[in-house]
């Protein structure tokens, strides 16, 4: 793990509250796993406390990688009125990242996206499809006006929607398109959502020792030093593993949700 002044190269708003921006530096030679994530500081002097951002996308050629964000308070609603030019503190990359080495060339994958659980799917999927995999998208939102990055997920493999309140897609949420009758079985699951989704894919898929879930978890240190972002484990529930540390990527055996 490292930090560095990043400069911001671009940012625009692709729905309402979800911003894409992309950052370039040194920082990105050390990038690579998908699933990971940065730990950004906020610029001003009264928010002590980093904010933990998915990797949307890695590029070490041009030296940039892309987060995607949703406001939900001061922190993020700063970020969100930055401009090309302006310079992030950024450590990192931190947290362990997805497991592709479990899937061989012609294998099938599905990926699982919800709401703001979707951007480090992209990579993830990215990388997939470099190593010869299957991949199939299975992404929900809660609303047409909330969905992104619909195309660029379409562009790369056969991909599913869903919606809470069916404007787009099927309606109802992600569980509706993996219990569909026209679902073959995957040789691995990856998932990124709310903890209520991670549940339903667990249960899903509860026979497939491969699927890997990305814990959503309150973060203060990013470093595993302060407990804040803890989950129990099965065998025993006096014990625990830190989200940040030894996470975010779990095999859903391994973890209570």
């Amino acid at each position: 793990m490292k930090q560095e002044l990043m400069t911001i190269i671009s940012q625009k708003q692709l729905a309402p509250r979800i911003f894409q921006m992309t950052l370039q530096g040194e920082l990105v030679k050390e990038m690579g796993k998908p699933g990971q994530f940065i730990h950004i500081k906020v610029p001003r002097a009264d928010m002590l406390l980093r904010r933990p951002i998915s990797l949307n996308q890695i590029d070490k050629k041009a030296k940039t990688c892309t987060i995607i964000y949703r406001t939900e308070g001061e922190g993020t609603k700063v970020f969100s009125e930055l401009t090309a030019g302006d310079q992030l503190d950024v450590m990192g990359p931190l947290g362990n990242g997805f497991d592709l080495d479990c899937l061989e060339e012609g294998q099938t994958a599905f990926v699982i996206g919800g709401g703001i659980g979707i951007p480090p799917m992209y990579e993830l999927s990215k990388q997939l499809k470099q190593k010869g995999i299957k991949v199939i998208h299975f992404l929900g939102y809660a609303s047409k006006e909330v969905a992104y990055f619909e195309d660029e997920f379409a562009a790369l493999a056969e991909t599913r929607f869903a919606t809470d309140d069916g404007s787009f897609g099927v309606k109802g949420h992600v569980g509706h398109l993996l219990t569909a009758a026209d679902v073959e079985v995957p040789d691995a699951v990856y998932a990124c959502g709310a903890n209520g989704m991670l549940k339903m894919v667990a249960e899903v898929f509860a026979d497939n020792s491969n699927v890997f879930l990305s814990l959503e978890q309150r973060m203060a240190c990013g470093m595993g030093a302060c407990y804040a972002c803890v989950c129990h484990v099965p065998e025993d529930e006096t014990k625990s593993v830190k989200v940040c540390d030894e996470g975010p990527i779990f095999r859903a055996n391994e973890v209570v949700l």
